[in-house]
């Protein structure tokens, strides 16, 4: 049994892994009624939830501490307070236990989920809050051939529910207004297979302080955003070769920007993949999953060594070692 723990942003999340099942994906996210998050509070939520959450998911499968062979934690990327909490958790129950502890790159765990959908070579769209990006295997690594320029598709949509009084996460509550709204032409910034967002939120702003009915920024918003993101994954997957497309990422919930992708690909003759909702939104269940395949490589940090281990907040999908395939 491996268990992972989740802490990068929002949510606070423990999954149990073994022989390739996820057997539990047990979370408690940090919401608001008005405004983003605010990492500090995010932190102060998953600490005190972090037991309960534990306690909840070792009971639903009906194990005990010592079942327990090691501990995936979420260290890179993501907000330091969250990530540092989620650390300080998992080296507090590894120590207890004698038992490892595996690193495990959050960005990477929303690609290596993507198996369980029967995926096996495929150009990621991954696609939530803080992160952007087009990723395919190559070489060693998971390289990154398109991403955001300035910011994240989800925080892009969170900046803009905020701006119309709604609260976090505001993708849900964005695609609700999207359905009754009209299509307004909005700035389209493409480059290569890099995108923008910033210069596309501040005309919404524009509109919205001209009194444009929020349904149809909201339908307008997504889709401008989301073609852009197509037209980037189409460029990649002709770059590559490969003939797979997969959705990772919280924002890849969205059934319209699903729905986007299946016509692209149907139109490539490529095969399209997204993973059930749990699995996009951000969980410990892939941090389990990963780890499990990582532990089976001799990939850990040693129990004596785990006051050695740290976050790193910045750690790109392309800095990674994938030494487990």
């Amino acid at each position: 049994m491996i268990v992972g723990i989740e802490s990068t942003a929002h949510t606070f999340g423990i999954g149990i892994a073994d022989k390739g099942k996820i057997l539990c994906n047990i979370k408690d996210s940090y919401t608001t009624e008005s405004g983003g998050i605010i990492p500090m509070e995010a932190a102060a939520h998953h600490k005190e939830a972090a037991d309960e959450v534990w306690k909840k998911a070792l009971g639903e499968i009906g194990i005990g501490e010592k079942d327990i062979k090691a501990i995936a934690i979420s260290n890179a990327p993501g907000l330091p307070p969250c990530l540092k909490e989620g650390l300080n958790f998992a080296k507090k129950k590894a120590k207890k236990l004698e038992i490892p502890v595996i690193p495990v790159n959050h960005c990477i765990a929303h690609l290596e989920i993507g198996r369980l959908t029967g995926a096996k070579d495929p150009v990621l769209l991954y696609a939530s809050g803080a992160n952007t990006q087009i990723i395919a295997y190559a070489s060693g690594k998971y390289r990154v051939f398109g991403e955001t320029l300035d910011i994240g598709i989800g925080n892009f949509i969170d900046n803009f529910a905020r701006l119309i009084g709604i609260g976090f996460p505001g993708g849900p509550k964005v695609q609700k207004l999207a359905e009754k709204g009209e299509y307004i032409e909005l700035p389209y910034s493409i480059k290569g297979m890099d995108v923008a967002f910033s210069g596309l939120l501040t005309n919404l702003k524009q509109k919205y302080e001209k009194e444009f009915k929020i349904e149809d920024l909201a339908y307008s918003l997504q889709e401008t955003a989301f073609v852009m993101l197509v037209e980037a994954s189409e460029r990649a997957l002709a770059h590559t070769g490969k003939k797979e497309l997969l959705l990772g990422g919280g924002v890849a919930c969205n059934k319209r920007l699903q729905e986007m992708c299946k016509i692209m690909c149907k139109e490539r003759n490529c095969k399209f993949f997204v993973p059930e909702n749990q699995f996009l939104l951000d969980n410990g269940g892939m941090i389990a999953y990963l780890g499990e395949i990582m532990w089976k490589k001799g990939i850990y940090v040693k129990n004596k060594e785990i006051d050695n281990l740290d976050i790193n907040p910045r750690q790109r999908t392309d800095e990674v070692e994938v030494s487990w395939k």
